[in-house]
């Protein structure tokens, strides 16, 4: 099984979302909060009120500050924490998810006499490439032509009934697809504007057989100014997409990635044109539909392994997998289908086992993608702590991004890039800038740090302005 991932499919798992938050009334600040946070609040015109700061010693377990720490806030996508540490407790770091293809009647001279199944594991990160090596496994087996239909089972994770479009009117935005057993290339393409010969070439990738693109775009003469801003996509459905507007025949370079369709369909679509591409062929229809008890298995494969999908996830704050990661658990933990509800039972459950107090915690979906989720800056920290010395720390604080040099603290503490000195999860939503995670200080102290700000405009720039201010004075420590 290849390990490479695109660099284009690892651009997409940076995600981040718009969120209105309802601001809680939070207890009398009960630290003195250092003055140079203090100046840096006050510059940016955030009460303290706020804000909520816990910091902690690994080691010792003394508080070095505790800042209205058992307020419940908007934690955003610092929740992910929670799901990935829970789910790597439980599963361990080698767990991996099964797809596979079983047949309903026999091979015969290259023909599958009977229907196709491409059962759903609920594999986190079944991109393109590894999609297309799935159809090539088939292809291996012998099977030329396909004389059934082709059945989605996706049946081990609960139907979401919900809509993409429901969070923030974005539904096109990678951020924003649902969770789904079988999610391929996380229903997501790429569509590149190329200049040729006086008009625009669209090319999709992935180009799933069963979705087809209207290029209404029309060439500018001019120079290059407006980019993809001049290109509209209109009259969107589960299998078309009309693509208008005006675009410089002197841009090179414009791509833009949207996610487009149903995943069973998008996934249908880009299997049978990689079936087809391998030499394959199939005139029958899609259904979706559990596995009946007599099919039996022709090929299956293995995902990456839970070490590795928790770094995609906290590395660059992808919510489909965080989502898709919930529903795991609560799979694992209960009946299939998995379901949210399953997942945080699964969690509160962990939780108690390993003595973690976390009164009024919120998980939802388990991303962070939600106007509900909460948790205590005291609480994330306490499960911090706890990772700090579980069986699969290493794994966990490996998943984590370093200040200054991955994931989504690439551009930022960048004075300690090299020294690995901050491993941390932030998180961004409407309002909302949190970070939590490790700092290791000057003075080599190991200290487990969570800072809340959930302020107005918090996200746009003055919140991570305080969480870095908290993070250099944490530092110095």
């Amino acid at each position: 099984m290849k390990k490479h991932q695109p660099k284009a499919l690892l651009a997409l798992l940076a995600l981040s979302a718009a969120l209105p938050v309802a601001h809680s009334q939070s207890p009398a600040p009960n630290a003195t909060l250092p003055a140079p946070v203090a100046q840096v609040l006050n510059a940016q015109h955030v009460p303290t009120s706020a804000l909520s700061v816990v910091v902690r010693d690994i080691n010792s377990g003394e508080t070095v500050l505790d800042l209205n720490g058992a307020a419940a806030r908007s934690p955003a996508s610092t929740i992910k924490v929670v799901t990935t540490y829970a789910a790597l407790d439980n599963l361990g770091p080698n767990y991996v998810w099964t797809t596979q293809a079983l047949g309903t009647g026999p091979v015969v001279d290259g023909h599958l006499k009977g229907d196709l199944i491409l059962k759903g594991g609920g594999d986190p990160f079944m991109t393109d490439e590894r999609w297309e090596h799935f159809a090539r496994q088939l292809r291996l087996r012998g099977v030329t032509h396909i004389d059934g239909d082709i059945v989605i089972d996706n049946s081990i994770f609960e139907a979401q009934n919900s809509d993409p479009d429901d969070f923030d009117g974005k539904g096109y935005k990678p951020y924003n697809v649902l969770p789904d057993a079988l999610l391929v290339n996380l229903q997501t393409a790429d569509f590149h504007f190329v200049p040729e010969h006086g008009r625009i070439r669209i090319v999709m990738d992935p180009a799933p057989d069963n979705f087809k693109v209207i290029n209404k775009v029309t060439t500018l003469q001019s120079a290059c100014r407006a980019g993809a801003h001049g290109l509209r996509f209109e009259n969107e459905s589960a299998n078309e997409v009309t693509i208008s507007g005006q675009l410089s025949i002197n841009c090179t370079d414009v791509v833009l990635r949207r996610a487009i369709m149903r995943a069973p369909d998008f996934a249908y679509g880009t299997f049978i044109g990689h079936f087809r591409a391998l030499g394959g062929s199939f005139n029958g229809h899609m259904k979706i539909s559990p596995t009946p008890p007599d099919a039996y298995l022709l090929t299956s494969m293995e995902s990456l392994t839970l070490g590795e999908i928790i770094r995609l996830i906290n590395k660059y704050s992808n919510n489909p997998m965080a989502r898709g990661l919930l529903l795991t658990l609560g799979a694992e933990h209960g009946e299939v289908p998995g379901s949210v509800q399953k997942g945080g039972n699964a969690v509160s459950e962990w939780m108690t086992r390993r003595a973690i107090n976390c009164p009024g915690l919120i998980l939802d979906n388990g991303s962070g993608l939600s106007r509900l989720a909460r948790i205590s800056a005291e609480c994330m920290t306490e499960i911090i702590q706890s990772a700090s010395k579980n069986r699969y720390f290493p794994e966990f604080a490996a998943s984590l991004p370093l200040g200054g040099e991955d994931g989504t603290l690439r551009h930022r503490f960048k004075e300690t890039k090299g020294e690995a000195r901050i491993r941390m999860k932030t998180g961004h939503l409407k309002d909302v800038a949190a970070l939590t995670g490790w700092v290791i200080t000057t003075g080599g102290r190991n200290l487990a740090v969570t800072v809340f700000v959930n302020h107005p405009g918090a996200e746009y720039g003055p919140g991570d302005e305080i969480i870095n201010s908290v993070v250099h004075w944490v530092m110095e420590r």
